[in-house]
C-alpha cells in the first residue's frame, strides 16, 4: 500500500474508445462473434473484460511493487492468496474446517479482509468474494464499469483466412497443408462506456476497501493506456479516444450521475456539417470509418456546485 491519502470524493467518468477491423470482446455463447444487442445491433463489450484490461495494464505498471498484485489473474488459485492472509495475521488457525469458517474473533476477520485490500488492487477498487472455501471475507468495490455500447449500430464480418502449415503429417498429406479458419471483426466501432467511483466505498471507515487518491491516478491511467498494451491480431486496432470525469466535491456527490453524463454528446459529423446520431442523414453520408467521423462535445456550462470536470 502506498501512503497516499483516502478518497474522500465521489467521481463518475464517460471512457470512449474505438476499434477498427478488430473483434474488441467476442461472445463465447455465438462462435465468438463481437457481441451485439440483438434489438438495437449496437456493439457491447463486457464490464469483466474493461476489467480485464485495467487489471493487466496495472501488472505491467507496477509488477511487484507492495500493495499492487493482482488476484483475478491468469494461473491464480484464489484460496492459495486467502491462506496468504492467514499465514500473516491468524496462523493459528491450520484446519480446513477452521479456514472455511475463518476466525471466530470478527476484530481479526476484518483484519483478513483488510490485508487482501491492502496487498492487491483490483480488490480495492472492484471489491471481491473472498469467502470461496478459505473465508477471507467479501468487500464491495469503489470503482464499478458498465457495459460499453457502440454509439451506432455495427455489422461483423466473417473473414475467410488460410494457414500454409499443417497441424498433423496426415493433415499436410490430405490438404497440401492448407487450413481454412475464419475470424470475425468489427470494420470500426466507437464504443461508450460509464463508470463510478465511490468514496464511501473506499473509505476504511466504513469498512471500505482503502482505494486511494493514487490508485484513483492509476486508474485513470490505465483507461488511457490499456489498449496500448493489449494488442492481438483479433482485436484489430483499438484506443482509448477520451475520457471524461466528473469529479464531486463530496464523498456523497454534488449532482446525479446520468445529468452529468448527458452531458458528453457524441454526434455525426461528415464534409463539415454536424448532425445527431440516429437523425436522417440528409446527403446520403457514409458510414463511420474513423473516429474522425465523429464529433464528440462535453457540455462545460452551468454545472452544478461542487463539479469539476477533467478531459484527458
Amino acid at each position: 500500500m502506498t501512503d497516499s491519502p483516502a478518497l474522500s470524493r465521489r467521481h463518475e467518468f464517460v471512457l470512449l474508445f474505438d476499434v477498427t477491423n478488430g473483434n474488441p470482446n467476442g461472445d463465447p455463447d455465438a462462435g465468438n462473434m463481437p457481441r451485439l444487442d440483438p434489438e438495437t445491433n449496437q456493439g457491447l463489450v463486457s464490464d469483466v473484460a474493461l476489467k480485464r484490461k485495467i487489471r493487466n495494464y496495472v501488472a505491467l505498471a507496477k509488477g511487484d511493487a507492495p500493495g499492487h498484485e493482482i488476484y483475478i489473474r491468469d494461473g491464480a488459485t484464489l484460496n492459495v492468496e486467502h491462506k496468504r492472509a492467514f499465514a500473516a495475521l491468524a496462523p493459528e488457525i491450520i484446519k480446513d474446517e477452521d479456514f472455511k469458517k475463518g476466525p471466530k474473533d470478527p476484530v481479526k476477520a476484518d483484519a483478513l479482509t483488510r490485508w487482501m485490500c491492502d496487498n492487491f488492487y483490483d480488490i480495492r477498487a472492484f471489491g471481491a468474494v473472498m469467502s470461496t472455501g478459505v473465508n477471507a471475507g467479501q468487500v464491495r468495490g469503489p470503482v464499478q464499469l458498465s457495459f460499453a455500447r457502440s454509439v451506432e449500430p455495427i455489422l461483423p464480418l466473417e473473414i475467410s483466412i488460410t494457414r500454409l502449415a499443417a497441424t498433423t503429417v496426415a493433415d499436410n498429406e490430405a490438404k497440401g497443408g492448407r487450413t481454412m479458419g475464419r475470424k470475425h471483426i468489427v470494420p470500426y466501432g466507437l464504443y461508450r462506456a460509464h463508470g463510478y467511483v465511490s468514496a464511501p466505498l473506499a473509505s476504511h471507515a466504513v469498512k471500505g476497501t482503502g482505494f486511494s487518491e493514487a490508485d484513483l491516478d492509476l486508474l485513470f491511467d490505465a483507461l488511457d493506456n490499456m489498449f496500448d498494451h493489449d494488442r492481438s491480431a483479433a482485436r484489430g486496432e483499438m484506443a482509448t479516444r477520451k475520457l471524461v470525469v466528473f469529479r464531486h466535491a463530496s464523498a456523497l456527490g454534488n449532482a446525479r450521475a446520468q445529468s452529468l453524463f448527458d452531458r458528453v454528446t457524441v454526434d455525426r459529423t461528415h464534409a463539415g456539417s454536424i448532425q445527431p446520431i440516429g437523425a436522417p442523414a440528409t446527403d446520403n453520408w457514409p458510414v463511420a470509418r474513423a473516429f474522425g467521423d465523429y464529433a464528440v462535445r462535453v457540455d462545460h456550462s452551468d454545472l452544478p456546485d461542487g463539479i469539476e470536470i477533467i478531459e484527458r
